[in-house]
């Protein structure tokens, strides 16, 4: 059992910077005049994402110490298979205990800032203030005291990405208050240093990347000078949390990192409509929009949710569904190699479709998918109802990848997957992950 340590005793703090989004490749280019990102990505090494590379399913991952098989997070949204609607995945559909529930059962507390899909926010032993997707203030944070603090300081749980998808300057102004935000409450959750573990997210990039990753890329683009000077306002951000860690008394250790990668987008790939042209996926009347799977119909063999996740229609697990048992593996097989044979302009689309018992074995959740896809870097997979064409840009210029996200140690560990890395704090105060 691990001693608790007053704020003024020596303790083995370990602090982590996550910096949603973010590849190395990019983080050294930018580095080259942007000195704080620049430090840490002279030595940082990469990490892989979890399959699908959302946010949720890699942030979730990391905080668990486990796959997706074990807390049952497989993407931004998850299905009733009764009555088809889709909701947005939180979380309360986390089916594990986190690396905080457990340092907290040894005397350990943890301070959290802005880390994905911890909402709404669960009591835990220390301080959390919940990341995207979070809807109110009052649900995002424990404990409650804390809510009245940030309301004062005009806390802004998230950059308002609806508008800021057709407008860079009103994007990097939200922008810019979620910044000024996650650095008011590093001001409030840092200073007494009653903490052992310190976790801080920035997810101003990912946002960025999504929409304006061409700007950010390319020198000649119109757009470029406004997401750089943003990008230095960003890297100065950086630049407060590293001098709180410089200053920190040892032993202490820092580890940086980014849940997935990101690439300029080739083209988005609706595998709906992919499956529809199929003859696979069939619709009961026009969807009321791209997320309407209550449309699905008694005559659909199989259909995919974001991004690439396939689901057989099968008559035991889904209401409406067609498919009797015995043809799930001809029909997953067949879905499977024609996938593969996908191609754009002779190019491949897919670098591979796994199973779900490949890639999550032991999964119990209802919400497990019978494919999953892994789209080559700039293949931008999509699973809208509502779209015709199975390629096309939407307004994105930025798409996850799977490989290549930033990750540095100061005591140089080299974690395989985003699961490891939750792993790894836990052998740091060593805590079983057990």
């Amino acid at each position: 059992m691990s001693i608790l340590l007053s704020a003024d005793q020596t303790r083995p703090r370990l602090v982590v910077l996550g910096l949603d989004g973010l590849p190395l490749s990019l983080a050294r280019q930018l580095g080259t005049s942007l000195p704080n990102i620049g430090r840490l990505a002279e030595n940082a090494t990469t990490v892989r994402a979890e399959l699908p590379e959302l946010s949720p399913v890699n942030w979730t991952s990391f905080y668990t110490g486990t796959g997706p098989e074990e807390h049952g997070t497989f993407g931004f949204s998850r299905m009733d298979p009764a009555t088809y609607q889709l909701s947005i995945t939180d979380s309360s559909n986390v089916d594990t205990l986190s690396i905080f529930d457990k340092l907290g059962d040894h005397g350990l507390i943890s301070r959290i800032i802005n880390l994905p899909n911890t909402y709404p926010a669960r009591p835990i032993r220390g301080m959390i203030i919940a990341g995207f997707v979070a809807h109110e203030l009052e649900k995002a944070v424990h404990p409650p005291f804390l809510i009245g603090k940030l309301a004062e300081a005009r806390y802004k749980l998230e950059a308002d990405t609806n508008k800021g998808a057709s407008d860079l300057e009103y994007l990097l102004n939200e922008l810019r208050k979620t910044l000024k935000s996650r650095i008011a409450a590093l001001n409030m959750l840092w200073p007494d240093l009653a903490w052992d573990l310190f976790v801080h997210v920035f997810t101003e990039t990912d946002r960025l990347f999504h929409f304006f990753m061409d700007a950010v890329l390319h020198q000649n683009h119109l757009q470029h000078a406004s997401c750089m000077q943003f990008l230095m306002e960003w890297d100065n951000a950086i630049g407060v949390f590293l001098n709180k860690y410089d200053a920190l008394p040892a032993p202490k250790r820092l580890i940086v990192m980014a849940d997935h990668g990101f690439t300029e987008v080739k083209t988005e790939v609706c595998i709906n409509t992919w499956l529809k042209q199929q003859g696979l996926l069939k619709l009961e009347g026009a969807p009321a929009d791209e997320w309407d799977a209550t449309r699905i119909s008694n005559e659909t063999k199989a259909f995919a949710l974001d991004p690439g996740r396939i689901y057989i229609h099968t008559t035991n697990r889904f209401a409406r569904g067609s498919v009797n048992q015995s043809k799930v593996l001809s029909l997953t097989t067949s879905i499977r190699n024609s996938l593969m044979d996908m191609t754009l302009n002779g190019d491949r689309i897919m670098e591979h479709v796994f199973t779900g018992k490949e890639l999550y074995p032991g999964a119990q959740s209802d919400q497990v998918p019978d494919l999953i896809c892994q789209s080559r870097p700039g293949y931008d997979l999509k699973a809208k109802f509502d779209r015709n064409e199975i390629f096309g840009l939407h307004g994105r210029t930025g798409t996850h990848t799977v490989d290549g996200a930033i990750f540095y140690d100061t005591e140089n560990s080299h974690p395989e997957r985003m699961r490891d890395i939750g792993v790894t704090i836990l052998d740091h105060f060593n805590i079983s992950k057990s």
